[in-house]
Parts: C-alpha cells; sequence; structure tokens
C-alpha cells in the first residue's frame, strides 16, 4: 500500500464506526430529552422551549465550522506533502468548504442586514 492509500484505509476504519456512533448518541440524547419533556408535560408541569437560533446564527455557525474544517483538511495535506508530494494537490480540495464557509459567513452577514432595515 502507498503511504497516502494506507492513511485513508485507517481514516476510513476508524472514522466511519465514530462517526456512525456520533449519530446514534445525537439520536439517543434527543429521544431522552422528548420523552423526559413529555413526561413533565403529564405531570402538569411547565417545560421551558429552548430557543431555536436564528437563521443568521445558523449560517454564521455553518460558516465558521466548513472554514475550520477546510484550514484543518488544508494544514493536514500540507504536512503530509513534507513526505509525499502528490499530496498538496489534495490540499487544493479545502478551497472547495473553505468557499462554501465565506459563502454562509456573507449569507449570516446579509441576513442580519437585511433585519435592521427592515
Amino acid at each position: 500500500m502507498d503511504g497516502i492509500t494506507g492513511l485513508a484505509a485507517i481514516v476510513m476504519v476508524f472514522g466511519m464506526p465514530t462517526a456512525i456512533l456520533g449519530m446514534y448518541t445525537f439520536y439517543r440524547v434527543r429521544k431522552l430529552r422528548t420523552e423526559e419533556r413529555l413526561a413533565a408535560m403529564q405531570k402538569g408541569l411547565t417545560v421551558p422551549i429552548e430557543p431555536e437560533l436564528s437563521e443568521a446564527a445558523h449560517s454564521r455557525r455553518a460558516g465558521i465550522l466548513l472554514i475550520a474544517g477546510a484550514v484543518g483538511y488544508m494544514m493536514t495535506f500540507t504536512i503530509i506533502a513534507r513526505i509525499e508530494p502528490d499530496a498538496l494537490m489534495a490540499a487544493a480540495f479545502g478551497a472547495i468548504p473553505f468557499a462554501l464557509g465565506l459563502g454562509y459567513l456573507l449569507d449570516s452577514t446579509l441576513i442580519r442586514r437585511d433585519a435592521r432595515a427592515s
């Protein structure tokens, strides 16, 4: 196995089960919160509803996460490129989520500006 192929295989072997476990945990926690809320309502208790994030906050969060992920991806492949020069080509693909993140941040700014103008 080549160096980059072996790295990709290891990331996939350990990354996929971790992602699946994370999704299951998210589902389980959400289900338990719903059951807890329903049980409190049946007892007649008032349950405070958690405020939803605004559309601007969702866009801002997505932008920050995409940019951070893209920078991490590009840094990883830049470091790998010291050993395997062809890996620098893979680092260039980090520009895609980086550009998406910038788009989300721009969307967040435009939403806030429109909200102030109204």
